[in-house]
This record gives structure tokens, sequence and C-alpha cells, in this order.
């Protein structure tokens, strides 16, 4: 359920763009984001992280987006949340006890430490590539485009890499 309340705002970012434009599209994905924000901390008592990055991001490069009549701001977000998320994943290498990927995973899966360290790297690598090929899809391709493959581009690649990761996981995991 999680899954689709934070697939929920990009589909509602891809259809008001095809139906009202980026500017229009932007607005929507503003106001989703503040929306969600607001009922997590309405339902739960407290806010997640990335809704409040994500509602930040927006604000910042949604509202140089529709402040400078520019959609190359609102299109770099995806690329900033990215890299975002591979410092954080590469940073945890180093601080705390266990990379995110094991906190994440941890209560689920039992896993040597090697392959922690390789799973979370992995996420590195992901989140990094990931960025990139934004970038290279904003500076190669109309927005019309972009629009596509921010949902259905992103989302393909990302549950591809969640496969492959767990054929990989499928080989180190002990059934008992």
């Amino acid at each position: 359920m999680k899954l689709l309340a934070d697939f929920f705002p990009i589909l509602l970012f891809f259809v008001a763009y095809k139906f009202f434009g980026i500017y229009i599209a932007t607005v929507v994905a503003i106001g989703v984001a503040f929306l969600q924000v607001i009922y997590t901390g309405l339902r739960y008592r407290r806010f997640e992280n990335m809704q409040i990055i994500t509602l930040v991001l927006l604000v910042v490069l949604g509202g140089a987006t529709l402040w400078l009549h520019d959609d190359m701001f609102i299109k770099w977000k995806p690329t900033v949340i990215n890299w975002l998320f591979a410092a954080a994943f590469l940073g945890s290498q180093f601080i705390g006890k266990q990379p995110i990927i094991q906190r994440m995973m941890g209560g689920h899966v039992e896993l040597p430490k090697g392959i922690w360290t390789k799973l979370n790297l992995s996420w590195v690598f992901f989140f990094t590539l990931m960025g990139l090929i934004n970038i290279y899809v904003i500076y190669n391709f109309s927005t019309d485009i972009w629009v596509d493959f921010k949902l259905f581009g992103m989302l393909g690649l990302t549950i591809l890499f969640v496969i492959l990761q767990a054929v990989y996981l499928a080989k180190h995991v002990k059934i008992e």
C-alpha cells in the first residue's frame, strides 16, 4: 500500500502533464506532495523523511520552474533525489553499525556482512546511474519523452533492478 501511495504523486504529475502541460503538472506535484506530508503527519503522528525531502525539492525546483518559467528545474528533481539516495546509502557504509539496506531488510533476511555491503553499494550504483540517465533524457529528448521516461522508464528500471537483486539474494539466503 505504501508503494502505491508513493507512486500516486508521479501518476498525478503524469496525468496533469498530459492534459494541462508542465506548469500545471508542477503545481499538482507540489500540492500532492504537501497533502501527502499532511496526511502522513495526521494519520501516523510522524513525518517520513522521504516525503519531506521530496516536498522541499518540489517546492524549490518546482517553484523555480514556475517562477522562471523554465521546466529544466523540475526535470532535475529525479536526479537530485536519486543522487541524495546514493549519497545516503554510500554514507551508511561509514556511519552507523549497518548499511541502510541492512537496516531496511535485516529483520527479514540474514546475510553475511560482505553481502550486505555489496547490496548497499549496488544501490549506490543504481541511484547514481538513474540520476545520470535522467540527465541524458533531459538533454537529448523532448519534455514529452522525459515525462514518459519519468513514469515508465524509471519505474521499469527500478522494478528490473529489484528483480535482479532478488535473484542475487536468493543465492545467499539460507532456507531453514
